[in-house]
């Protein structure tokens, strides 16, 4: 079964939507369909043996694949090394990725972390993907 990579990619977001297990998607390896639940209150039917068989595959959290805070902080040594200090005591705080997207947009970098943050995104999820046995197309 070959799946879309948009796919993947939209059932990365909304699991990452909110803290880690808040939120989770399921794709059955058989037909390529993704069951979405979010707790408390489950947001499809989810079926019975998704929790059990090695049919169904959970798709991570972003910060499971690193692409949270380590991500900064690879933009950041990699752009603006000179803000390394500041990231880190902004991200000892809530609200810390607005910070931290407030300090690009002044320097002028918030376009090429949207295009960083993109592309790293795909890369992982296709490293992701070919690690799970799943086929990609675009």
């Amino acid at each position: 079964m070959a799946m879309n990579l948009s796919d993947i990619e939209d059932a990365l977001l909304y699991v990452s939507g909110g803290p880690l297990y808040q939120y989770s998607a399921f794709l059955d390896r058989d037909s390529g369909k993704i069951f979405y639940a979010s707790e408390p209150v489950d947001s499809d039917e989810l079926p019975e043996d998704v929790y059990d068989s090695d049919k169904y595959l959970t798709i991570p959290h972003k910060n499971e694949l690193e692409l949270g805070e380590n991500l900064v902080f690879e933009f950041i040594s990699k752009h603006l090394p000179g803000e390394t200090e500041l990231m880190h005591t902004i991200f000892r705080k809530k609200g810390a990725y607005a910070r931290f997207k407030e300090l690009l947009d002044t320097k002028g970098f918030l376009e090429k972390w949207y295009t960083f943050e993109d592309m790293r995104q795909k890369e992982v999820l296709r490293e992701w993907c070919r690690e799970n046995g799943i086929e990609i197309t675009d």
